[in-house]
């Protein structure tokens, strides 16, 4: 199974740390990012991984290597200017003849990813979704009224929201859909299935999900090291 790791994005939102190290290579416990993810994928069986790179790609090529510390083959892809989140697979056309997974470069998880790609595989669709439900702190109070009369007030609700987690199954036909040298991104990939009519699955997670966006996530994920990669 092939797959292939977005790692080009500059990592604004981390500064300065991203100033000096891209954020694939920043430090988890006793791995970078990339490290750990490219492990994960080893021991879920994957052999064949694209890295596509833009931001210091000479720094992660270096520091990463070939995948033989991990028992797989890593192939590099350079884009020469930003392509997006869905345009870096138009480098790799003629190298992704079978169903492989794409993912972000910048996402901590615990993800079974045999179990995805069962999944994604027993779908018609070209393309398969990995989705996981967020909660998120909901800072004011919420009323609840009948016209000027107030009914209920619930105090400071979490908010629950089912959201892209960032890892997909496709099969090679999407890569008819991505246009060459051209910023593209994913969820424009998505729009343009769903208003063809065409079937977008998702494969709804439970396990541990982390994007490290910004300084915070990045502190949550040294806990999240611990608590779920630490051992391995």
């Amino acid at each position: 199974m092939k797959v292939v790791i977005l790692a080009g994005g500059l990592g604004v939102r981390l500064r300065p740390f991203t100033q000096a190290i891209p954020k694939p290579l920043l430090p988890i416990g006793e791995q970078s990012l990339l490290e750990i993810q490219i492990a994960n994928l080893a021991s879920s069986g994957f052999r064949e991984i694209f890295i596509a790179t833009n931001y210091k790609s000479e720094y992660i090529e270096s520091f990463i290597g070939d995948g033989s510390k991990h028992g797989v083959e890593i192939v590099y892809s350079r884009e020469r200017e930003a392509l997006g989140t869905c345009g870096p697979l138009s480098l790799l056309r003629d190298r992704l003849d079978e169903p492989f997974v794409m993912m972000n470069g910048d996402i901590l998880s615990t993800i079974d990813f045999r179990r995805f790609v069962a999944h994604g595989a027993s779908m018609e669709g070209d393309l398969t979704i990995a989705t996981k439900q967020v909660r998120t702190p909901f800072n004011f109070g919420s009323v609840q009224g009948d016209g000027d009369r107030i009914t209920g007030v619930e105090e400071k609700p979490d908010l629950l929201n089912e959201i892209v987690a960032g890892m997909y199954y496709m099969r090679p036909s999407v890569l008819a859909r991505v246009p060459d040298g051209e910023y593209f991104g994913v969820d424009r990939l998505i729009r343009e299935m769903l208003a063809e009519g065409l079937p977008v699955h998702r494969y709804r997670m439970t396990e541990y999900w982390l994007d490290i966006g910004g300084i915070d996530d990045y502190s949550q994920a040294e806990e999240a090291y611990r608590e779920h990669f630490e051992s391995d």
